[in-house]
């Protein structure tokens, strides 16, 4: 997959693609039905999409709320076979834009696109102010086809970024996973820690979960994903999302402990899959209450991943 950043100029051999449009954070199976939409267009299948998000250029104090980062957006959209990902860096000047501005600078001139696929309630342009039926008026003045993709429900719900954000906020990865089509994942890097999970016997493999949804603080049955080194493979294991209440006020994270593994995971990269919430976030009056939780946690993951 090739990205493309710049739409001043766009190289003959990266023009003429048809291609999604929207924020695709999650890349939910709403997101998959506008690119499939897309794929069955003529030239490169291509994605169009912003960073960082429009919310969080215009909140930049709101609490975090993307599902995923822009890499691991980009990681799951090749993974779908797209072949131009045109990333455009949203700022005032994009933000100023007039709908029609947008249409003939960044899709007819800028990025060239034979074609383009959106949701039914796709809005564009400064203040919001073009919708579908703007875009196809402009489409066929500028020379590019527009297709209107049908909202897509699951069992009378409309599958959107709202609705995974609140079934993970109330501790439900599987409607959240139904929604998606795949697993709630977190993805990145190894980080070091304070080791207090190898002094209790359970060694955990640290994650930053810094600007993204914080799903329900609480202890997780998760399958893992090591992407790269000596170990890479796939695991099961249980997480603990959260602040550590039992060692003062920290930073919310993401510790993983691995069944049946040995090794250092530093520096690795990890996706880690939400599958179950076993528990909240519990403060001990001891270290050993601790462990003993522990173990009936992994147990209880054990049980869950095995079915």
């Amino acid at each position: 997959m090739k990205t493309l950043r710049d739409f001043s100029f766009v190289a003959p051999e990266d023009r003429g693609a048809s291609a999604a449009i929207g924020n695709f954070d999650g890349v939910h199976l709403g997101h998959r039905s506008v690119i499939d939409l897309a794929r069955a267009q003529d030239g490169p299948l291509g994605v169009l999409t912003f960073e960082p998000h429009p919310r969080s250029y215009f909140q930049p104090d709101a609490p975090s709320f993307r599902l995923m980062s822009a890499a691991a957006r980009a990681a799951e959209l090749e993974a779908l076979g797209v072949e131009r990902l045109f990333e455009v860096p949203f700022n005032q000047a994009l933000a100023n834009l007039t709908a029609r501005e947008f249409a003939k600078a960044v899709i007819a001139d800028g990025f060239g696109l034979r074609s383009v696929v959106v949701g039914q309630d796709f809005c564009f342009g400064k203040g919001r102010e073009g919708n579908v039926d703007t875009l196809k008026e402009l489409g066929a003045e500028l020379g590019f086809d527009v297709i209107a993709a049908p909202l897509l429900d699951i069992a009378g719900a409309q599958v959107s970024s709202t609705a995974i954000r609140t079934a993970l906020s109330e501790g439900r990865p599987e409607d959240a996973a139904k929604l998606l089509g795949h697993w709630h994942r977190f993805e990145g890097p190894v980080i070091g820690g304070e080791q207090r999970g190898r002094e209790l016997g359970y060694p955990t493999a640290n994650m930053s979960i810094d600007g993204l949804h914080l799903p329900k603080l609480g202890v997780y049955a998760v399958e893992v994903e090591v992407k790269d080194g000596p170990h890479q493979g796939r695991y099961h294991g249980a997480a603990s999302l959260g602040v550590r209440p039992m060692f003062g006020e920290n930073t919310p994270n993401l510790e993983t402990f691995l069944f049946d593994f040995s090794g250092d995971l530093y520096g690795a990269t990890l996706s880690v899959a939400l599958v179950a919430f076993l528990r909240p976030e519990l403060k001990f009056d001891s270290l050993e209450a601790l462990i003993q939780q522990m173990d009936a946690d992994c147990a209880e993951a054990r049980a869950i991943l095995a079915a």
